[in-house]
């Protein structure tokens, strides 16, 4: 399993200044009425934000844009929550089974969310703020207006100087020296966007593309299957033991968004790159024999495949029946 740390250091000098110092109004904060619940947190409004500088992220679990942001935006709450920032992650689903509270809480607990998360599982504080996109980010002054927003991943320095600047403002004089450390691990650690060259692909019917009748002589970003599937307008569903995915790639790391289907506990899968057992180039979800169990409704990494980074062809193969795939996404 490889891991990756990355650190952000600024100079002292003028880091509370600059890029965050002409934040425009973009608007008011809106109301999170339409939250279903609240973890971690008490349900709060608006007008309880008043004074705090306040982040609200739109993340859904297993998004991996949104979980590469992750461990900045968890190292922020940390490192001014004694300051006034308020971060509150807002989960709003893309697959139905991320509206089940259960698997959100699971997810919270094991990806060390612990700051206030309102559960938006119909999408109505996503429409108050007419977002679009998952891993979105609002930043909001102690008056409760937005000043600042990204959307996607990268800009970190800004953001952090944004959050400082906002601090600032508030009246928040002693603010820690530099920006901050962020130790990333795992499927978090950033893309190696200089040899990424798959995109990622919806299995679905209704939004899949490149598919093969065929594993044989599969071109780049192509996938094929094998074995009994049944196709949703959201993911494919393996009835027989036996089964298998094939998918020709141009990645560091490749994921795929899996879970046991409904009555099934979990699912034995062995993974191959070109044929061989992964060795080096296991991800997390598997060993280096490509031996992994599908237990939780999830994204898994399947490869993290060291340099040089090559078209590369992967197969999963199912050992038993009943299991449900969403997407493929790489890193």
């Amino acid at each position: 399993m490889e891991t990756g740390q990355h650190r952000l250091v600024a100079s002292h000098q003028g880091v509370s200044q600059g890029a965050g110092a002409d934040l425009p109004v973009e608007g008011r904060l809106p109301s999170f009425d339409g939250a279903t619940t609240w973890l971690n947190s008490r349900p709060l409004t608006p007008e309880s934000l008043r004074g705090s500088v306040v982040l609200v992220q739109f993340w859904t679990y297993t998004c991996i844009n949104w979980l590469r942001t992750l461990p900045y935006v968890r190292a922020w709450a940390d490192r001014y929550r004694d300051l006034g920032v308020v971060v509150i992650g807002v989960h709003t689903p893309e697959f139905a089974f991320e509206k089940q509270l259960d698997n959100v809480r699971r997810a919270a607990r094991d990806m060390q969310v612990d700051y206030p998360i309102a559960v938006d599982s119909y999408h109505a504080v996503w429409r108050a703020f007419a977002n679009n996109y998952w891993r979105a980010l609002y930043f909001v002054d102690a008056q409760g207006r937005i000043r600042h927003h990204r959307f996607g991943e990268g800009d970190y320095e800004r953001s952090e100087m944004s959050i400082r600047q906002l601090l600032a403002d508030a009246g928040r004089d002693a603010l820690p020296q530099g920006l901050g450390e962020v130790h990333a691990i795992g499927p978090e650690v950033a893309a190696d966007w200089a040899d990424l060259a798959s995109p990622e692909n919806y299995l679905g019917s209704d939004r899949t593309s490149n598919f093969e009748e065929t594993a044989t002589h599969l071109r780049l970003n192509h996938w094929a299957l094998s074995g009994d599937w049944t196709a949703a307008p959201d993911s494919i569903h393996l009835n027989q033991p036996g089964g298998g995915i094939s998918y020709r790639f141009h990645a560091r790391d490749l994921h795929v968004v899996m879970g046991p289907a409904a009555g099934q506990t979990s699912v034995r899968f062995r993974v191959r790159i070109d044929g061989q057992a992964p060795g080096p180039a296991h991800g997390v979800d598997v060993d280096a024999e490509g031996r992994g169990t599908v237990s939780e409704q999830r994204m898994y990494q399947l490869i993290r495949h060291p340099k040089p980074i090559v078209d590369r062809q992967f197969e999963i193969e199912f050992l038993d029946s009943g299991l449900e795939a969403f997407v493929f996404t790489f890193g």
